[in-house]
């Protein structure tokens, strides 16, 4: 399927664990999954999960039983329904940590290994990691939601604001989506470094899949004091998978 036919769904999780702003999370696994968005305009509005107490109201966390169907679902979507899943930054956490709370070891490696990150195609050329903010800005798309990231999304959650915190990961999916359509549409990525000068990336051939982006050479990096290696994002795989 060349990448103008393809159907996007863009996917997005969020988890439930505080963790100090220079700790690396991996520290602080399992993280605990509050809830999910996956924003397709071919199915209508994002749609949305969150675990269900006994009371019927929004629980804490999301149990194995609804992450594992959950799963079944994005299976369905990408293999039966062809629609291509997009993230940003998906292979490093989002399908990372939804193997370890669903249990779906394998499951969540096909999957991860078939969607497009777009943040892991764009680290794979440059060497270094680039914020989805810092993608809409410079692609002139409507970014995440206003004074939320993730941190503060952690702190709603548990003071009771759950419907906020959903629809803050269903904002996410839309971002990710328009980021991922307006950059196939110019076959580049636009940003501003962190000097404040305009950079673009080249996207003559579209984005790439996971699979496809793990193969592209290593990129430069003798600039960098301390270069993050690749297989920050791909060791969970298993060393079959990153071959």
């Amino acid at each position: 399927m060349t990448s103008k036919n393809r159907k996007y769904a863009a996917f997005d999780l969020e988890t439930g664990a505080d963790i100090p702003e220079d700790d690396d999370w991996q520290d602080h696994r399992p993280l605990g999954i509050t809830c999910a968005a996956l924003y397709a305009p071919e199915l209508g509005e994002p749609i949305t999960w969150h675990g269900t107490d006994e009371t019927g109201e929004i629980a804490d966390r999301m149990n194995s039983g609804e992450l594992t169907l959950m799963v079944r679902q994005l299976e369905h979507l990408q293999q039966q329904r062809g629609f291509t899943i997009v993230t940003w930054n998906g292979l490093g956490f989002d399908f990372d940590v939804l193997a370890e709370e669903s249990g779906q070891m394998e499951e969540c490696r096909q999957l991860a290994l078939r969607h497009l990150d777009l943040m892991f195609h764009f680290f794979c050329k440059q060497g270094y990691p680039l914020g989805l903010s810092a993608a809409a800005a410079g692609m002139g798309v409507e970014g995440k939601t206003e004074g939320m990231d993730g941190k503060l999304a952690v702190q709603m959650w548990e003071e009771g604001e759950r419907e906020s915190v959903i629809d803050y990961c269903a904002q996410d999916t839309r971002c990710t989506l328009e980021v991922a359509k307006a950059c196939e549409e110019v076959r580049s990525l636009k940003w501003t470094s962190q000097a404040g000068r305009p950079k673009s990336m080249s996207l003559r051939a579209g984005w790439l899949n996971v699979q496809q982006a793990m193969k592209l050479p290593q990129p430069d990096t003798a600039w960098m004091t301390e270069p993050i290696p690749r297989e920050r994002f791909t060791e969970w795989l298993g060393p079959e998978e990153q071959k």
